[in-house]
């Protein structure tokens, strides 16, 4: 099979100076509204293929102080790690803004891992087959217009204020009536809604914030369900077993929809079985009804073999690197096909090159993102146990790192033991860090671990991230520069937002 041609776009500037200012600026924000996810963008424009890329802060000094004013009302509510698990309030929401996530289907997704990069495969899918979509994810990579995307593109700045202030008016009667104000991610998803039934689009991709029964996203009748894997995260929310976590994610599982459903935990897949029979859903597993057939390493990312509900799709290019991608690629080609009827109405397959040309557009900023060469900086978002086993898997199998030096930073609620664990053998060294967030480890106790982990001889202690860059930068070119030295950035998706800006990203 023909491999293709990298994808990567030209080298960013080396140097880190210009950049520090720059992020000092962007990172001043709440940091519930500097949070990030990897996942591409993908425009559909007539001028070319899509391009992908987060949105910079708006040209004009009198929108950007706009986006400014809704991001600092928008700061004033709960953050996203703080929430009253209920539906009530963006149940009111939507009754008073007259119901428009009624106004078109849509697929919902739910998991542990990979929801935003299957989201954004979904919608090149759909979108490749010319419907109007809508995607609503969370977190953000560098701006929050980024969580509405319309047609494949996150909304303008201009679109962003118009629709906050059309339902800010909403907003407030809700807040006047219940106990609590509407959180931080309740009023993103109530203006998402709104905005998809403005638009209007055939179908919106929706992701949830955290869980799925008392998600503010599932105001929804998704005729499509996808669980990506299920893992422990969020246990102190969502439970400590991911049979558990499982059943708080099987709420977005609706009466007579088709469940997609990802490789799971025998205890999960239990409890996602049993939820589908509750409801008459029906379920495609993968490995079964779906699934990878055959995946090889390719210039840039893979070729695959995927076996669909209606058959097989052969020599499908994916720009982005790992298994766990490829897997991904399979739960959202078989959640595109239940969405178009094959396997329920029909058998035919979809249409073989519309579908390579939709794999092709994706990408994925922060999920393996090379955003510098000699030495070559990769960005990746794991920030939990399963996520970095993941990352140290796709390190070693794309690329040909000899000397990896590790940039960790990490949020203070997250499993760091295990995550640094997963790393331990493909690290050389590890710059330990912490990132803007007030969620952040202290860089000090995260190095304490990191110490037991690695051995006091391979950990850098760098508070500062330009100075842990710069310092894992360094570390990787000491052998030469034909020593196949790297430096891998990860451990929370701030981290990595963070450090795609000093990098000249966005």
């Amino acid at each position: 099979m023909s491999e293709r041609p990298d994808s990567a776009g030209p080298d960013p500037d080396d140097t880190f100076d210009e950049f520090v200012e720059l992020v000092e600026e962007e990172t001043r924000r709440d940091p519930d509204l500097a949070v990030i996810e990897a996942g591409s963008r993908t425009l559909r424009t007539q001028g070319g293929p899509p391009q992908a890329d987060v949105p910079a802060r708006p040209a004009d000094p009198e929108v950007d102080k706009a986006l400014r004013e809704v991001e600092a009302e928008l700061a004033t509510r709960w953050g996203e790690t703080k929430l009253e698990p209920s539906v009530d309030r963006i149940a009111a929401l939507m009754d008073v803004l007259g119901e428009p996530q009624r106004s078109y289907p849509s697929i919902h997704i739910t998991g542990t891992n990979g929801k935003t990069s299957t989201a954004r495969m979904i919608e090149a899918l759909l979108g490749a087959f010319d419907l109007r979509t809508g995607r609503y994810t969370s977190p953000h990579v560098q701006s929050v217009t980024e969580r509405i995307s319309l047609d494949g593109a996150p909304v303008s700045a201009e679109r962003f204020i118009e629709t906050y202030q059309d339902v800010k008016p909403y907003v407030e009667m809700v807040d006047a009536a219940q106990e609590y104000r509407l959180s931080f991610f309740e009023v993103l998803t109530g203006m998402a809604y709104a905005a998809f039934a403005d638009a209007p689009v055939d179908v919106a991709v929706v992701e949830v914030g955290m869980g799925g029964t008392w998600d503010a996203t599932n105001v929804i009748d998704a005729g499509v369900a996808v669980v990506t894997p299920i893992d422990l995260d969020h246990t102190d929310r969502l439970g400590t077993t991911p049979a558990e976590i499982a059943t708080e994610k099987a709420g977005i599982v609706k009466q007579d929809a088709t469940v997609i459903m990802a490789q799971q935990p025998v205890d999960a897949a239990q409890v996602l079985l049993k939820k589908a029979v509750e409801v008459g859903a029906t379920v495609a597993r993968e490995g079964l009804e779906f699934g990878v057939l055959d995946r090889q390493v390719a210039v840039g990312g893979q070729l695959m073999t995927l076996r669909g509900l209606g058959g097989e799709y052969t020599e499908v290019y994916l720009p982005l690197h790992g298994a766990h991608q490829a897997h991904n690629a399979a739960v959202a080609l078989a959640a595109v096909e239940a969405f178009f009827g094959v396997g329920s109405r029909h058998a035919r397959p979809l249409d073989i090159d519309t579908v390579r040309k939709a794999f092709a557009s994706v990408a994925s900023p922060g999920r393996m993102e090379v955003v510098r060469r000699s030495p070559t900086v990769v960005l990746d978002a794991a920030h939990n146990p399963a996520g970095a086993r993941a990352a140290a898997d796709t390190i070693g199998e794309a690329f040909q790192f000899s000397n990896l030096i590790g940039v960790v930073g990490a949020s203070a609620d997250k499993n760091v033991r295990e995550l640094l664990e997963a790393f331990e053998p493909v690290f050389a060294e590890v710059v330990v860090t912490q990132n803007s967030s007030h969620r952040a480890m202290d860089a000090d106790a995260l190095a304490a671990i990191a110490v037991e982990v690695f051995g006091e001889e391979r950990v850098q202690v760098e508070p500062r991230l330009p100075d842990a860059l710069e310092a894992a930068i360094t570390l990787a070119e000491e052998k030469g520069e034909f020593a196949g030295g790297g430096v891998l950035v990860t451990g929370s998706v701030i981290t990595v937002g963070e450090a795609r800006l000093l990098l000249g990203k966005g």
